[in-house]
């Protein structure tokens, strides 16, 4: 399997590595809400599994970037629609260095702004625009099942619908959540460098807002049928990282 952990020391990594190799493109599912850690766990999950990484949510924020570059109104719905639809967007999978590129301008820093973070949800919860990311992300997810960045070995896919709408024939669909405490606190952390009150009170909108409103439009609060929860409230990265690859080892693939 493409990058295997050759003499790997770690129990947990060498046996979901020798299930991987074992049973053929391995995909991993994983949903969660905002600030769960989705997509640093699942970055450091794909890494060690020697598997691609596709940031689903990148692909609504360069949606958006898109939209506000090309000053349309985000209210109008069939415009948004159709300009998403001809987006020239490229997700790169590696998982050492993820990047986002759209009509070939890098814009993997600019869809971190809090402009897009504050405009992203009126993008996200346009039933067309989802329509048509969720092809492109199944065209990207089939890709790496036979050849892609893995070269066949999978990939580890992470965002809204994955587990229940994207890919609900993934071999391992977990969702990742935590208390809306440990949420906050990470996500401030992330943004402001810092997770005090005031720094966290500022995140609060990203945070809580934006589960609102995608909600309407995605179930990722409640693990559907088959969907194995890993909270992590109390769990440090590496922890959530180790209770991943376990489900990836109980899973067994068969």
């Amino acid at each position: 399997m493409s990058g295997s952990l050759v003499g790997t020391t770690d129990p947990d990594v060498a046996v979901a590595v020798a299930v991987a190799e074992a049973s053929g493109p391995l995909v991993i599912a994983l949903d969660g809400p905002s600030g769960s850690g989705k997509s640093s766990v699942s970055r450091q999950v794909a890494s060690r599994l020697g598997l691609a990484y596709l940031d689903t949510g990148a692909m609504y924020r360069a949606a958006t970037w898109w939209c506000v570059r090309n000053e349309v109104d985000l209210a109008d719905q069939s415009a948004v629609a159709a300009l998403v639809a001809a987006m020239p967007l490229d997700i790169g999978v590696d998982p050492a260095g993820p990047t986002v590129h759209v009509d070939g301008v890098d814009i993997a820093e600019a869809i971190r702004d809090s402009t897009i973070s504050t405009a992203v949800s009126a993008v996200a919860t346009n039933l067309d625009v989802r329509a048509e990311l969720r092809r492109r992300q199944r065209e990207i997810i089939d890709v790496e099942r036979t050849a892609g960045f893995s070269g066949g070995s999978g990939v580890v896919a992470e965002g809204r619908d994955i587990t229940t709408v994207v890919a609900p024939d993934a071999d391992v669909r977990v969702l990742l959540t935590a208390s809306e405490e440990a949420r906050l606190a990470r996500r401030s952390l992330d943004v402001h460098g810092d997770a005090d009150a005031s720094s966290v009170e500022a995140t609060r909108d990203q945070v809580v807002r934006r589960d609102r409103d995608d909600s309407t439009v995605s179930q990722f609060l409640v693990a559907a049928d088959g969907v194995v929860t890993v909270d992590s409230s109390d769990l440090d990265f590496e922890q959530t990282v180790q209770a991943v690859l376990e489900v990836v080892e109980r899973s067994g693939r068969h």
